[in-house]
């Protein structure tokens, strides 16, 4: 297959100090934390200080001031080793992401020293109970009495949820009925008076990841914390980094497909059926042949599609087409695999039923997938 370009020597050492982090640090304790729902602070201290939080910081708040293929680094290699706890850390790089690109200087000497060092944890808080991906649907609302904006509202599926320290809060400040233009970010500590947060929510799958509702009754906070000081904003905001997050989902996607894979032919090789291994049927190998096929291309359009980040062209839809498609083949690799397995695919002490269980949200994060396929349709 064609070798990857888009990585130096430095990238790939710092990919390597990722994978010995996850290796030593928590690869080990993982389904510790799956148990009580929950990956200790102390694990993201120890990141914070291998600088792999907030990569693209500048040395001037704290980060180490490199480019988003470090961050895309990262989210390889948690997926590639399954730690669907760490999926936070990818949350915590898009708040920093929003203070980096629209903060104000104040907001930024405030907030990203800690992040960076993984003493302030970030949330985005976008989702309600009954709007899905419909953000112009909001309920959520900010009045603004004096010099205070006093908010109201309930968010759901929020990562990050227990341990926040700081949220970017998506909300309606104004009243003009156009939509997008009433919708403003909001940054909001989270200790901050009539701001709670539920029992982490019962999933499916990414059972180390702390996941709940965030409830705000009459939640008041300074003007002055309006990302970038501008109300009405928002929308904007969210367009400009939803690229970005759709395109690391994409990347996620492709890593972790390529770690089944790799795992299932480990497998495949090992495992006799009828006095030979499984691998040696063709049926086998030509499933195989066609998955290492299909990861290949989606890993080349990944690349393309980070050096269009890289060179700030990169699309809405080119993202939207990444993250639909990668996404998808990793459902459809998991699934392959699995089945390859037989039974043994369906016990949790295999790393593919472990996939199974934690991938499929993929498909809805950042977007629904349905959404991804509207936004390449508008531009056909």
């Amino acid at each position: 297959m064609i070798p990857r370009t888009l990585f130096d020597h430095e990238h790939e050492a710092f990919r390597s100090t990722v994978r010995r982090f996850l290796a030593n640090e928590v690869s080990p304790f993982h389904e510790q934390w799956e148990a009580v729902h929950l990956v200790p602070r102390a694990v993201w201290k120890r990141a914070g200080e291998l600088g792999l939080l907030n990569a693209t910081t500048p040395q001037a708040y704290g980060g180490l001031g490199l480019d988003r293929r470090f961050s895309l680094i990262t989210s390889e290699e948690v997926f590639r080793a399954n730690a669907s706890g760490l999926i936070g850390f990818g949350v915590h790089d898009i708040v920093a992401g929003y203070l980096n690109n629209f903060a104000t200087e104040a907001q930024k000497q405030r907030w990203l020293p800690g992040m960076a060092a993984g003493e302030l944890i970030g949330a985005v808080a976008m989702t309600e109970p009954n709007t899905g991906s419909d953000l112009q649907a909001i309920k959520t609302r900010a009045v603004l009495e004096g010099d205070h904006y006093v908010i109201n509202g309930a968010k759901t599926f929020i990562s990050n949820g227990t341990h926040c320290d700081l949220v970017v809060l998506v909300a309606k400040t104004g009243n003009s009925g156009k939509g997008s233009q009433d919708i403003s970010l909001i940054l909001v500590e989270a200790d901050r008076v009539g701001l709670s947060k539920s029992r982490p929510l019962k999933k499916v799958g990414l059972h180390a990841q702390d996941t709940t509702m965030l409830f705000f009754e009459d939640v008041r906070v300074p003007r002055e914390n309006v990302l970038g000081g501008e109300p009405g904003k928002g929308f904007i905001h969210l367009m400009k980094e939803l690229a970005w997050e759709r395109l690391a989902i994409a990347g996620q996607s492709i890593a972790g497909a390529e770690a089944v894979l790799e795992q299932t032919l480990d497998y495949t090789r090992g495992r006799s059926v009828f006095g030979k291994p499984i691998f040696e049927f063709q049926n086998t190998r030509f499933q195989l042949a066609d998955l290492k096929a299909q990861i290949a291309i989606g890993q080349n359009y990944v690349d393309r599609c980070m050096e269009l980040c890289l060179a700030h062209t990169l699309t809405p839809e080119a993202a939207a087409a990444a993250k639909l498609w990668c996404s998808d083949l990793y459902t459809r690799v998991v699934d392959q695999c699995l089945q390859l397995h037989g039974g043994n695919g369906y016990m949790l002490e295999y790393p593919v039923a472990r996939h199974y269980l934690d991938h499929r949200v993929l498909r809805i994060a950042g977007g629904a997938n349905e959404i991804m396929k509207e936004l390449v349709g508008r531009t056909l």
